[in-house]
């Protein structure tokens, strides 16, 4: 007879998570659960102190270039938002670490991610290949201004906030398509679905009071490094 498996304690740190922080809270979409019951959070953060069970803490969770990895509440909330399906092809705003892409991979979405930050873009390759997963496209570049070469897009999810919605993202959008973004002043926004109903006919809905690091970029927040004496910044885009 086969030996049972036990559990390990980022195992059960996660089945926690997923039954208390997000079906709880109104998380019904029973792929985004499933997704993220598999996907090991910890491997995105294995470099940082907070891996391990402390990964699926009720919070975000820095990563480097000073830039942050969501709350496990608002990935799912976000990817529920996308109400995509598989085959979809999602415009992702911000890498990161790239546990958002592994999310929306899971769900069957061809993911093309646009990170303003080369090493996160680097390190965010090198997890997704470790981890098998496939579908997910990673360029370095100014997310803020989109990716018209592969509009228009059955979604569009930004993980960093901008002032406004930006003009570009918008007439990037698939009618009939979703695009989820915060948008505010750095330090408060509201979390933002845009749907797109025709051609030049969106509407706009808020989810409720979010906080995440600044979009830079065209459309975004002005980088503050350019600001500082000496200042010579990457070109700008979505940080992670």
């Amino acid at each position: 007879m086969p030996a049972r498996h036990r559990e390990t304690a980022e195992e059960h740190a996660r089945r926690e998570m997923v039954e208390t922080q997000l079906r709880r809270r109104g998380i019904a979409d029973e792929r985004v659960l499933a997704a993220m019951a598999e996907l090991p959070r910890e491997a995105f953060m294995a470099e940082m102190a907070g891996g391990g069970p402390a990964a699926y803490r009720d919070a975000a969770a820095p990563i480097d270039e000073g830039q942050t990895i969501s709350q496990p509440y608002i990935v799912a909330r976000m990817t529920e938002l996308l109400r995509v399906a598989p085959g979809d092809r999602v415009l992702e705003i911000g890498t990161g670490s790239g546990y958002q892409a592994a999310v929306l991979a899971r769900l069957g979405v061809r993911v093309h991610s646009i990170e303003r930050f080369a090493s996160l873009a680097s390190s965010a390759r090198e997890r997704l290949a470790a981890l098998g997963i496939e579908g997910v496209e990673i360029e370095i570049g100014d997310g803020s201004r989109g990716h018209p070469g592969g509009a228009p897009w059955d979604g569009i999810i930004v993980t960093a906030a901008a002032p406004s919605v930006p003009a570009s993202l918008r007439e990037q959008l698939e009618i009939g398509a979703h695009l989820v973004i915060p948008v505010g002043r750095r330090g408060t926004q509201a979390l933002l679905v845009v749907e797109r109903r025709g051609p030049a006919d969106w509407i706009e809905r808020s989810d409720g009071p979010v906080v995440f690091v600044p979009l830079v970029g065209a459309e975004g927040f002005p980088d503050p490094a350019l600001d500082a004496p000496g200042g010579n910044a990457p070109g700008g885009g979505a940080p992670g």
